[in-house]
């Protein structure tokens, strides 16, 4: 009997549609398993249940569609269970809680110091780790076995300081059920401080030890009140990449770019603009290649990208060690290796020196919740049971949309997020952190990065986006004391999609908004007003970002002027905004930087940039097209081009006008709700606002009608005319009242003494 349950376990792990389980098994402790039935299990026998390998049951309780077992000895985690049950066929275990007792604080990854170099690994489930050190040449210079202590922790320690050197490691480990250990795999260091890799879409890594040393000269952190935080998202590359920004050709698109005083684009033209933070997009290693375009590997097809990259960087493969493509000896060319020499810790550093010379904050985009598909993460080898959200089948989870989706909840994948934001935080001064997909993180790690976060750096600026994994929760976000992307605002000013769900600045209305509501997007859409935030400092205002279509291109297909399927020839001729173009993009810049809370801008926004579909060598049969998701593009469809600025200038210099009246006016980011009182304009696409400060007042109007004036009484003299005053007539009465007509999509600033 025991011989044919063995046997009808394996063709149930061959063949599992056959036999396909009616439950999941959950190992909640080592000695107690919680199977959950899809339906009511009432009649359910100890003796109808087997385990391989053998386990025997001490305790059996049904409740419901649940099932308690308790073990007579605890399991050995190290090895791979099933169980089978008659009629109900067979399921692996889920490692859930039995893992979760697995933590340490012993320090982690290498340490080089006193003529001894020691290294420690996390590895619960192995079964043997071994080390392998290479000189800068590559040649093996030690193999060792590493020792397991406790906790899941593997050590070893050399005799010598090997700064300058290369390792990885080797992971042995049970592998019956479809495991995943991989020993032929040489793996990077999870907790690698500089990572050298071969450019393939294995992104194959191995660690250098490198002396981290660096002069910041009294360099320290920027302190930003949240609502006056003015943020402008931007790549790294993008910035310099392209020949009109003047960056010299062998710094362009890189760390060191940024750097750079002399340019018209890069670090002069944020300084120019006006803005006081900067939001780099991922820059923590990542895997830049993605597979090969229509070549099938391992069943997967890529037939979505030709280009066969990733050039936004949301895959992280290492969470301590920044990019090495964007350092100077970085390089993309097939087969060859990138970051051999480890520049990208020094130039890093240099780019947050410049920038925090040049008054702006740095806040970076990480990513916490997946990684990639294809690359060799460690975290993947080390143990995918314990650091990942899996299935039924133990199979990767990918509700991000995006590859593996990390289990946050896990003790030492927590510490190993919080152990990583410190680093960047202490050695790199980092300001602050936007959290990519961060409803995908649970809710006490992101308690836990607050407060630890909160313990170095009282003002450090924390952002989320408020949704992913099928979750949307930016209340929740705040009530966490973080900032978060407001896509409400977004929605409601600009719109949802450009052909059938315009918002205000088109003249329309949608989903049930009113001039209530966007009267409480303006103040900070404050839950006491139905909408999501504590404090109006957590709700993050903007129109556009690295995602879907820039709001240049929003305007120019809502207004039909153009279509997704239009091949564009000429990028001037395209890239110009004509009159209405303007007055949308004019409106919509007016009402982001004269609503309460941070703002931020995606690069290029000031000049109404347009994601064209570049002319490359890759067999895209859109080139020429409108691009809405351009992460896949390292060329001129991505990377700002100075010379199209130009083509805008007037929107550009809009930009920086306003923004400078809005830091020069600290009554339009620090009022209380109670100073603010509303006014309606004479259509029902007409408000605006007075808010009453000690000294003055300023009063702000907008009229969203494309087709009407909208007139305003204001009952208030000596009013002195602030921004945007083209757009306005004065008529005076004889109850000192003032009569402003505003011309369609249009708005005003008025400064009252």
């Amino acid at each position: 009997m025991i011989r044919l349950n063995l046997i009808l376990l394996s063709i149930c792990w061959t063949a599992s549609t056959v036999l396909a389980a009616d439950f999941t098994a959950d190992l909640e402790a080592a000695d107690s398993l919680v199977l959950a039935f899809t339906c009511k299990t009432a009649d359910l026998k100890a003796e109808d249940i087997t385990f391989d390998p053998e386990l025997k049951i001490k305790n059996l309780i049904i409740q419901g569609n649940r099932a308690f077992i308790s073990l007579e000895k605890p399991v050995d985690i190290k090895q791979n269970y099933q169980i089978y049950i008659h009629g109900y066929g067979c399921a692996p275990f889920r490692l859930k809680g039995a893992l979760d007792d697995f933590y340490s604080g012993e320090p982690l990854g290498c340490l080089a110091q006193d003529s001894t170099t020691s290294f420690a690994l996390f590895a619960p489930r192995a079964e043997k780790v071994q080390i392998e050190i290479f000189n800068p040449s590559l040649t093996l210079l030690y193999c060792l076995q590493m020792q397991e202590t406790r906790n899941g922790i593997w050590k070893t320690t050399v005799e010598q300081d090997l700064t300058g050197e290369y390792y990885g490691y080797r992971i042995y480990g049970n592998m019956s059920f479809g495991e995943l250990f991989r020993p032929e795999i040489l793996i990077a260091d999870p907790y690698s401080a500089a990572i050298m890799t071969r450019n393939d879409f294995h992104h194959r890594a191995l660690t250098l030890i490198i002396d981290e040393t660096f002069d910041w000269n009294n360099d320290s952190w920027i302190t930003i009140d949240w609502l006056d935080l003015l943020v402008y998202e931007m790549h790294i590359r993008d910035l310099t990449a392209h020949y009109s920004s003047g960056v010299p050709a062998n710094l362009r698109g890189g760390y060191l770019g940024l750097t750079d005083t002399n340019a018209i684009g890069g670090i002069n033209h944020l300084k120019t603009l006006g803005i006081n933070a900067v939001e780099l997009l991922p820059a923590q290693e990542f895997a830049n290649i993605e597979i090969p375009y229509l070549v099938e590997i391992d069943g997967i097809l890529n037939d979505w990208n030709p280009y066969a990259r990733n050039h936004w960087g949301y895959m992280t493969s290492g969470f301590f060690a920044p990019e090495s493509y964007y350092a100077s000896d970085g390089s993309l060319k097939s087969g060859e290796c990138c970051g051999k020499s480890g520049l990208a810790v020094s130039e890093f550093k240099q780019m947050v020196k410049a920038l925090h010379q040049a008054g702006l904050a740095v806040i970076m985009d990480v990513v916490y919740n997946h990684t990639s598909q294809y690359d060799y993460n460690p975290l993947k080898y080390i143990d995918k049971k314990y650091y990942y959200q899996l299935d039924r089948d133990n199979r990767f989870l990918s509700y991000s949309g995006c590859g593996n989706d990390l289990n946050t909840s896990r003790p030492m994948m927590r510490r190993l997020i919080i152990d990583s934001l410190k680093k960047w935080l202490v050695d790199y001064h980092i300001d602050g952190f936007r959290f990519d997909l961060a409803a995908m993180i649970d809710g006490q790690t992101l308690e836990d990065i607050r407060d630890e976060l909160t313990m170095i750096n009282p003002q450090v600026i924390l952002i989320a986006e408020p949704w992913g994994g099928g979750r949307y929760d930016p209340a929740g976000m705040s009530q966490l004391g973080y900032a978060a992307w407001n896509d409400v605002f977004r929605n409601t000013i600009k719109g949802q999609n450009p052909s059938d769900r315009r918002g205000f600045i088109f003249g329309e209305l949608w989903g049930g908004t009113d001039l209530k509501k966007l009267q409480s997007l303006i103040c900070g859409y404050l839950t006491a007003e139905g909408g999501f935030f504590q404090n109006a400092k957590h709700s993050l205002n903007y129109l556009e970002s690295h995602d879907d279509y820039t709001l240049g291109d929003f305007i120019r297909l809502g207004l039909n002027e153009i279509s997704q399927s239009d091949s564009i020839t000429d990028l001037h001729s395209h890239n110009k905004l004509d009159a209405k173009q303007m007055q949308l993009n004019k409106l919509a810049a007016f009402i982001l930087l004269t609503a309460k809370g941070p703002i931020m801008l995606a690069e290029g926004q000031e000049y109404a940039r347009s994601k064209v579909i570049a002319h490359t060598s890759a067999p895209d049969g859109r080139i020429g097209r409108i691009d809405h998701n351009s992460y896949e593009k390292d060329n001129e469809t991505n990377w700002l081009n100075y010379q199209l600025m130009q083509d805008n200038s007037e929107l550009a210099d809009f930009y920086r006008q306003l923004i400078k009246f809005r830091t020069g006016h600290p009554l339009l980011r620090h009022s209380e709700r109670e100073q603010y009182r509303f006014i309606t304009g004479s259509n029902n696409l007409s408000f605006g606002f007075i808010i009453s400060g000690a000294n003055n007042s300023i009063i702000v109007l907008y009229n969203g009608s494309v087709k009407e004036t909208a007139e305003f009484t204001i009952q208030m003299a000596n009013l002195k005319c602030g921004f945007w005053r083209e757009s306005i007539k004065y008529f005076e009465n004889q109850a000192k009242n003032t009569l402003l007509t505003l011309s369609p999509s249009s708005g005003c600033i008025l400064v009252a003494y």
